[in-house]
């Protein structure tokens, strides 16, 4: 059976079987590569490529240049930070990400976070695991999270949900979104917050549902994490570079805060060793997912249902919808179409 374009999709351990099933049977020859590949090796296999999907791999302003045949950048996943989106504009190569399908997903994995370090379940958890049991002695003694406030840093539809979820659980929701409309407050039951400042010192667990721009990279750095209660969380499923990874490795040393949950981080994977991460695999205070607080069945599916519509979209010579908000996608004028 003849093929008629040729794909290449990075990243493959992301397991997506059937995104790559779904290219296959409609004849798209499609190449994988992995994770961490250069962009020597990413030029060299995009010299005849029409499409290209990508998650973490960098897509760089000469990589573009050397697909002569691209006719569009899917990112399957939400960021587009490590695509040179200028580059692609200039060339009229359409970019496009699918961001809506792990919205409440996400939010889950970051309220579940908040749950493990209230109630220590890493340190009992391994308690058990080694002596088969914990009694109630000081070590293990946890907090409610009724009555407490949480400070959500990013307002959008992550962090709505996550409010949503808060207020089950009784808990005061207070956020810092500066670009989000009063409706949306109101509507979620959440209070503004003027400044993060006030945010971050009256918060018992601070959430960070932010997207990554020049804006927010660095959001939270020394003198935010300084101004946090000794007794608060911080949890971060947004983007590694939103925090300033050193300073809180060095509040959590010297015990400034309570602890942290992340499942995002700048240089990804961590590694027990030689990563500026590294030290705090040994902190029981401290839970380091491996980025997957997207990851379930039901995502999934929503994620391969997008991605596979908007790839065919590009084969096939159509407007390709754009569904994000974000201003450098929204900057687009060829080859796409807008939705509300």
């Amino acid at each position: 059976m003849t093929t008629r374009f040729k794909a290449v999709r990075t990243d493959r351990e992301l397991e997506c079987q059937e995104i790559d099933q779904g290219l296959r049977e409609r004849q798209v020859e499609l190449v994988t590569l992995p994770d961490g590949v250069g962009e020597a090796t990413l030029i060299e296999a995009m010299r005849d490529v029409d499409l290209l999907l990508m998650c973490y791999t960098p897509v760089t302003a000469r990589v573009i240049a050397a697909a002569p045949k691209l006719k569009g950048i899917v990112k399957y996943g939400v960021g587009i930070d490590a695509i040179d989106i200028p580059a692609a504009i200039a060339r009229g190569i359409p970019v496009v990400n699918v961001p809506e399908y792990a919205e409440e997903t996400v939010a889950e994995g970051a309220f579940a976070l908040m749950i493990a370090l209230a109630r220590k379940l890493k340190p009992i958890g391994r308690e058990m695991a080694e002596r088969g049991w914990a009694w109630p002695t000081l070590p293990w003694r946890g907090v409610d999270l009724a009555g407490r406030t949480l400070g959500i840093v990013g307002l959008g539809k992550i962090g709505r949900s996550m409010a949503r979820m808060a207020a089950g659980f009784r808990m005061r929701v207070i956020a810092y979104s500066p670009h989000t409309p009063d409706e949306a407050f109101h509507n979620t039951g959440v209070e503004r917050c003027a400044d993060l400042a006030t945010l971050m010192a009256t918060s018992d667990v601070v959430s960070i549902h932010a997207v990554l721009n020049a804006e927010t990279r660095d959001l939270i750095g020394v003198r935010e994490l300084a101004r946090m209660k000794p007794s608060a969380f911080l949890i971060n499923v947004s983007r590694g570079a939103i925090v300033n990874e050193a300073a809180l490795v060095a509040a959590l040393q010297e015990k400034r805060i309570a602890g942290a949950a992340l499942d995002v981080y700048s240089q990804e994977p961590v590694t027990h060793a030689g990563h500026p991460m590294s030290a705090l695999y040994a902190m029981d205070n401290v839970i380091l997912f491996p980025h997957l607080t997207f990851y379930t069945e039901e995502a999934m599916r929503r994620l391969t249902e997008d991605t596979l519509a908007r790839c065919f979209e590009i084969l096939e010579g159509r407007p390709v919808l754009i569904k994000s908000h974000d201003p450098r996608l929204r900057a687009q004028r060829k080859g796409v179409v807008f939705g509300s």
